[in-house]
Protein backbone atom coordinates (compact mmCIF):
# COMPACT_ATOMS: atom_id res chain seq x y z
CA UNK A 1 0.00 0.00 0.00
CA UNK A 2 1.26 3.73 -0.89
CA UNK A 3 1.83 5.74 2.24
CA UNK A 4 -0.36 8.79 0.75
CA UNK A 5 -2.87 6.12 0.31
CA UNK A 6 -2.67 5.33 4.05
CA UNK A 7 -2.45 8.87 5.18
CA UNK A 8 -5.03 9.66 3.21
CA UNK A 9 -7.33 7.10 4.84
CA UNK A 10 -6.56 8.63 8.44
CA UNK A 11 -7.24 11.97 7.86
CA UNK A 12 -10.60 11.07 6.22
CA UNK A 13 -11.27 9.82 9.59
CA UNK A 14 -10.03 12.16 11.57
CA UNK A 15 -6.75 12.07 12.43
CA UNK A 16 -3.91 14.39 11.81
CA UNK A 17 -0.29 14.64 11.93
CA UNK A 18 1.28 15.48 14.83
CA UNK A 19 5.09 15.33 14.21
CA UNK A 20 7.91 13.37 12.76
CA UNK A 21 9.93 11.20 14.53
CA UNK A 22 13.07 9.77 13.17
CA UNK A 23 11.86 7.44 10.72
CA UNK A 24 8.15 7.48 11.37
CA UNK A 25 5.26 9.97 11.49
CA UNK A 26 3.51 10.27 13.86
CA UNK A 27 -0.62 10.70 13.86
CA UNK A 28 -2.94 11.13 16.16
CA UNK A 29 -6.80 11.80 16.86
CA UNK A 30 -6.28 13.41 20.05
CA UNK A 31 -6.43 10.58 22.08
CA UNK A 32 -4.56 7.91 20.67
CA UNK A 33 -1.31 8.09 18.67
CA UNK A 34 0.42 6.05 16.04
CA UNK A 35 3.78 5.82 14.03
CA UNK A 36 3.52 5.34 10.35
CA UNK A 37 6.50 4.80 8.50
CA UNK A 38 8.23 6.94 6.38
CA UNK A 39 8.37 4.59 3.50
CA UNK A 40 6.80 5.53 0.14
CA UNK A 41 5.87 1.95 -0.08
CA UNK A 42 3.97 0.43 3.33
CA UNK A 43 4.21 -3.45 3.34
CA UNK A 44 0.28 -4.50 2.78
CA UNK A 45 -0.03 -6.93 6.27
CA UNK A 46 1.49 -3.95 8.31
CA UNK A 47 -1.18 -1.25 6.73
CA UNK A 48 -3.23 -4.04 7.31
CA UNK A 49 -2.56 -4.30 11.16
CA UNK A 50 -2.49 -0.66 11.64
CA UNK A 51 -6.17 -0.29 9.97
CA UNK A 52 -7.24 -3.32 12.22
CA UNK A 53 -5.88 -1.65 15.07
CA UNK A 54 -7.06 1.95 14.43
CA UNK A 55 -10.46 0.21 13.75
CA UNK A 56 -11.26 1.71 10.32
Amino acid sequence: MKKRDLVRLLEKNGWYFKRSGSNHDLYTNGDRCEAIPRHSEIKEGLAQSIIKRLGL
